[in-house]
């Protein structure tokens, strides 16, 4: 059985967001604020998690974090949007 995933987007210092993937979400996160992530967020930190969303496994996770890199920056900031109305309401 695999571990389940999640997709991330990443706001970072210059206004910029990144997607990705990861099974460890905190552990990822501060990878990225130690410039041991992605060689994209390395020159743009520190990074701010603005949205994550839980999947079941690693093809999910690729597939869902595909459809959320295809988005505009618009249709990114509605989805940030709606999760951040979501997480403050619970």
């Amino acid at each position: 059985m695999e571990q389940a995933c999640y997709v991330y987007i990443l706001r970072c210092r210059d206004g910029t967001l990144y997607t990705g993937w990861t099974n460890r979400l905190p552990e990822r996160v501060a990878a990225h604020n130690q410039g041991k992530g992605a060689k994209y967020t390395k020159a743009r930190r520190p990074v701010t998690l603005v949205y994550w969303e839980q999947v079941p496994d690693k093809a999910a996770a690729l597939r869902r974090e595909w459809a959320v890199k295809k988005l505009s920056r618009a249709e990114k900031l509605g989805l940030i949007a709606r999760f951040e109305k979501e997480t403050k309401a619970v």
